[in-house]
């Protein structure tokens, strides 16, 4: 993420943008089709309750946080295959910053920014946790004219790079690295759901929260998910696993690359800054919702 956008702005290069966009385009439209054909249970995709207020202002902060800290939630996770230990730094710092947010002493900031809902309808038929297309009136019809207007956008914008064409040198095209983890995503949210009896898709703000929680207390205390006994030492979500794979992931393709290197801070200044820019972001990740 923060690389894609900063490619943008800085040097006009939208390559890592439309990786992103084709990744959504495949999450947006996989996850809805597996939950109307009734793959995801009576829940569905489990939709967050819209709070603006708490979307804007810990969406900035968490911009601000990942400046400083050299990556976003993913970026600081994989940078540790990298060999990078400044992206150690900064994801302690964002553990910390989110342990402190979900479970600490600035819970109840976040619970006051979060408590600013706004819902669609009225009564017994308001909808607390609206997707878009609920704007528009609801129902399976409007709900896939909404999500085709989108993916016309997304597809038109993803095209224009020429998507699987020839790839680069050594590793995978910027197009069959956002397919992929657009199938990615869309797998996770079914087996979470027939694994774990809940559906929960990719994050990293919930998940690391909830690694620091089960390493600190041996109890993840995640406050939807289903957990599970792991060794008999406590109990975790499978989210709080799938973190550990990430960097494990990165040191192979890393190795694989012939890109793997491990880097030392050597300035007590950049240590301070990522590990600063890591707190930042676990707090804006908290109540921004991911």
């Amino acid at each position: 993420m923060n690389s894609a956008f900063r490619d943008v702005i800085f040097v006009n290069d939208f390559t890592l943008f439309r990786a992103w966009l084709l990744a959504l385009f495949i999450a947006i439209i996989g996850s809805n089709l597996i939950e109307s054909l009734g793959f995801m249970g009576d829940d569905g995709l489990r939709r967050q309750a819209f709070a603006p207020i708490a979307a804007i202002v810990g969406g900035y902060i968490f911009g601000l946080g990942i400046v400083m800290a050299g990556g976003c939630g993913s970026g600081v996770l994989y940078k540790q295959g990298e060999g990078t230990l400044a992206a150690l730094i900064a994801t302690l710092g964002f553990g910390i910053g989110l342990v402190s947010t979900m479970h600490g002493p600035l819970q109840p900031i976040s619970k006051f920014l979060k408590s600013f809902k706004v819902s669609i309808g009225e009564g017994e038929d308001a909808i607390g946790s609206p997707a878009l297309w609920d704007i528009f009136g609801g129902g399976a019809t409007i709900k896939w004219v909404v999500i085709a207007v989108i993916a016309a956008i997304i597809i038109t914008v993803v095209l224009k790079g020429r998507p699987f064409a020839k790839g680069p040198k050594k590793g995978w095209s910027w197009s069959v690295g956002g397919a992929l983890i657009g199938v990615v995503v869309v797998f996770a949210w079914w087996a979470s759901y027939y694994w774990g009896g809940q559906a929960r898709g990719l994050s990293f703000s919930g998940p690391l929260s909830d690694f620091f929680m089960f390493v600190l207390t041996a109890n993840s205390k995640a406050p939807f998910d289903p957990m599970f006994s792991i060794l008999g030492i406590g109990v975790a979500t499978w989210s709080a696993l799938y973190i550990i794979g990430v960097p494990i992931g990165a040191y192979i393709s890393a190795k694989g690359l012939g890109e793997f290197k491990l880097t030392i801070p050597k300035d007590p200044n950049e240590i301070l800054r990522v590990f600063g820019g890591g707190l930042i972001m676990g707090f804006g990740g908290a109540v921004a919702g991911g």
